[in-house]
């Protein structure tokens, strides 16, 4: 049974073809779908890389494999399937997934600015 963040046997093997073939020369990878779930458990979290549970193995291995597959594309197409996988099953809620950046307001000191900037008290 899927821990929470963890993927669920049927999500695991939709993104399966996504990942490299872990017979690789010099040895083999540790197991992608225990990486792939501390990488998930990382993004939900927000924790630091070092507070990553053992159970996803050493925090240094899940790390690199998230930069390599991050540089490679392989986690925004993971991250695709996944969420055109759940929109087809009504998982997703359009309102709460995207955000409508003309209506989200930042103050003036967000873009550099500092208090005598110039742009008046209106900006």
């Amino acid at each position: 049974m899927a821990k929470r963040y963890e993927l669920k046997d049927e999500r695991y093997e939709a993104i399966r073809d996504l990942l490299p073939p872990t017979d690789r020369p010099g040895g083999q990878w540790k197991n992608h779908r225990t990486v792939l779930n501390g990488i998930f458990w990382m993004l939900q979290t927000g924790a630091q890389w070092r507070e990553l549970p053992e159970r996803y193995g050493r925090w240094q291995t899940v790390y690199a494999r998230f930069r390599r597959w991050q540089r490679e594309g392989t986690i925004d197409r993971i991250l695709s399937r996944l969420h055109l996988l759940l929109d087809a099953d009504g998982c997703i809620d359009p309102d709460t997934w995207y955000v409508e950046s003309t209506s989200v307001r930042a103050n003036r000191s967000a873009a550099g600015a500092g208090k005598k900037s110039g742009f008046g008290s209106d900006w």
